[in-house]
């Protein structure tokens, strides 16, 4: 890092102010950044060498932990500009998402602790407001920043306050609904607020729609070639200077396009339109966003950036880069060793294998196709694969009419982001009991990514919904069967609930094997003094537990069904008079154990010793998942314990 001498620089105001030397600081120029307070005081020519240092610190921290690579370095220069033009945080940042916002992380106060990012005890790779005031809003899920600047727009103006409001959105969060109310109500209500769109021209997966194809097919459009033939036949009536206006033309053509091309929706939204401007021109940004802050009513600024931008892998590959592991910096190979397939690739594969018998079969992703592991699908059934962007209502509704129509489609979303599609469920799947498949993945805990996608609460939700069968696989062999179970079956929607992760595979000589048939549960080892039911990924920690404890005679159930359960096996269990432990990776309010309780009140069994065990009334945090599960109880060990102190107190829970 080269060292700098006392030099005179200019803040966002333009006022210079004095500069450390060398002899004060032998630090680089991020390491004198505590807030943005220190990065106004820098000179405008210094903010390039700030931006490679976020860089190369981003890159460096994620490396290790893993995170959102390539949102992060797209939005360096953009993030600088804003925190250097604006008075944060008096004036208030609104990320979407957060995939994009490491750079901010580091720019208001959390460069030390940006080492921790993602790690259990750190900082969140997300936005959290208990975790800076510059973080004004939480953010985990996509296309929010809209509606939330306008709600603090709104306070604002009520108090009688005078700040500014910025909501920072991608372009791949612009084509979700949310996003749409949003600018639409900004529009009409004339309030003082900037958007700034993000426009890498790639979200998670490449962008789709319309939207996306908006700017380039617009410009082959007749009319836009119309008025270009016709400014040129003018200028060719001209005597003379005919050549010089020409080239001037030629000069302006984009301009030109900018003008009269992007602008037109968000104009006719009621925004004043700025832009396309180039993301990683740092005094070009600053100078618009001075502009910008002048203007008033509601403006959006188009910024244009490379996603991945100066890591020459995450560029080439920004999927891959978007969210990843642990990495090597010199090769951008991951450091994971994974033991198997994951059960996103399972379901993929087999997928695949029975849409080769099937024409009837389609899949749907809502702009995760490669997390979901669809890619293989996309790639052998092109026509019969969509991809309708972040997007989840629509894509549940867009399943419905393929169903309707005489499909049988195939809904994969990760559990966190189906919580957006509640109500199309209910309303355009259930209601009519039409037979959509949803493959529910990331169910329960899923590590570093936290709160925000923690699938904690399918079971919950969708248990109460009224013709939704819901089941889970405990490993491999089960996911295929389940699917193909949930392909034939044509009396309504189905939900095949799966974990992050390596799908288990177990050896089926050293399991009980019973054909599956619908709510129907499977014994996998007997005991006298109390029985196990699991479901799901708790099936094999709880068979293990079981044979840890062994003052006692612990029976385990793979109860495979949350909906309908097994009745049979519930009444046989109760008859034995042994205790119950349920065991579930989903929120204890609303789920798999309150379903078994509710079962023994409607059936009239008021006695019944039960312990429920499952993820606590509380938002987890965000860390390894190993360490989570443990933290939780839903390890091995904890499961043990819970089941042991539960048999030596003899709780009777009703």
């Amino acid at each position: 890092m080269k060292k700098r001498g006392r030099k005179k620089g200019g803040n966002a105001d333009g006022r210079e102010v004095s500069l450390p030397s060398a002899s004060d600081s032998q630090h680089s120029i991020l390491d004198t950044i505590d807030s943005p307070e220190d990065l106004r005081r820098l000179r405008i020519p210094e903010l390039a060498e700030l931006a490679e240092e976020i860089r190369e610190r981003i890159i460096s921290v994620v490396s290790r932990t893993g995170g959102h690579l390539a949102p992060s370095l797209g939005t360096v220069e953009l993030t600088i500009a804003l925190h250097y033009v604006f008075n944060t945080p008096v004036d208030k940042i609104i990320w979407d998402v957060g995939h994009q916002a490491y750079a901010h992380k580091l720019l208001t106060g959390r460069r030390e602790a940006f080492e921790s990012l993602r790690q259990y005890k750190g900082i969140s790779g997300f936005l959290r407001r208990d975790e800076s005031p510059y973080d004004i809003f939480g953010a985990g899920h996509s296309s929010t920043s809209i509606s939330a600047g306008l709600g603090i727009a709104s306070a604002r103006d009520l108090k009688g306050e005078s700040y500014h409001v910025v909501a920072v959105i991608g372009d791949g969060a612009m084509g979700a609904g949310i996003a749409f109310e949003g600018l639409n109500n900004a529009g009409a209500s004339g309030r003082n607020l900037i958007v700034v769109l993000n426009d890498n021209q790639m979200s998670i997966s490449p962008n789709v729609g319309a939207l996306a194809r908006y700017f380039t097919t617009i410009i082959t459009s007749q009319p836009y070639k119309s008025l270009k033939a016709d400014i040129w036949e003018l200028t060719g009536l001209l005597p003379r200077g005919t050549g010089r206006i020409r080239t001037a033309i030629r000069g302006i053509d984009e301009s030109i396009k900018s003008l009269i091309v992007p602008g037109a929706f968000f104009e006719k939204m009621g925004f004043r339109y700025i832009g396309p401007i180039d993301g990683h021109n740092l005094s070009y940004l600053i100078r618009i966003l001075r502009s910008v802050k002048e203007i008033s009513g509601p403006v959006l600024v188009h910024v244009q950036t490379v996603k991945g931008k100066g890591y020459h892998f995450a560029e080439a590959d920004a999927s891959r880069f978007h969210g990843l592991d642990a990495f090597d910096k010199s090769t951008g190979r991951s450091k994971t060793n994974r033991a198997g397939p994951s059960c996103s690739e399972v379901f993929g594969k087999v997928l695949v294998e029975f849409a080769r018998k099937r024409q009837d079969i389609v899949a749907i992703t809502a702009g995760m196709t490669k997390g979901t592991g669809l890619s293989r699908f996309a790639e052998k059934f092109p026509h019969r694969f969509f991809d309708v962007g972040i997007a989840e209502e629509h894509a549940v509704t867009f399943a419905a009419g393929l169903a309707v129509a005489g499909y049988k489609p195939v809904v994969a979303i990760y559990s966190t982001f189906l919580q957006r599609a509640f109500d199309q469920i209910i309303h355009d799947i259930a209601l009519q009991k039409l037979p959509v498949v949803f493959g529910v993945d990331r169910s329960g805990i899923v590590g570093e990514d936290g709160p925000t996608h923690h699938g904690n609460f399918d079971l919950s939700f969708l248990r109460q919904i009224p013709n939704m069968v819901i089941m889970a696989p405990a490993e491999e062999s089960e996911l295929r069967e389940m699917l193909e179970l949930a392909l034939n079956y044509q009396n309504g929607p189905i939900a095949l609930r799966y974990p992050r992760g390596t799908a288990r595979r177990v050896d089926s000589s050293k399991k009980i094997k019973k054909p599956l048939r619908m709510g129907t549960g499977s014994v996998l080892c007997q005991g006298k003094d109390a029985v196990i039911l699991a479901v799901g990924s708790m099936v094999w920690p709880a068979l293990e537990a079981a044979q840890l404890i062994k003052e006692y005679s612990v029976g385990v159930v793979n109860m495979r069904f949350v909906k309908p359960l097994d009745k049979k096996l519930l009444r046989r269990i109760y008859r034995k008079g042994s205790k119950i432990v349920t065991i579930e990776e989903n929120a204890l309010e609303g789920g798999f154990g309150s379903a078994v309780m509710e079962f023994y009140e409607q059936n009239g069994i008021s006695d019944v010793r039960l312990k429920r065990l499952g993820i606590p009334d509380r938002f987890i945090e965000h860390g390894p998942r190993e360490i989570l599960l443990r933290k939780i109880g839903l390890d091995t060990e904890g499961i043990a314990k819970g089941v042991r102190r539960f048999l030596q107190e003899e709780t009777k829970v009703v």
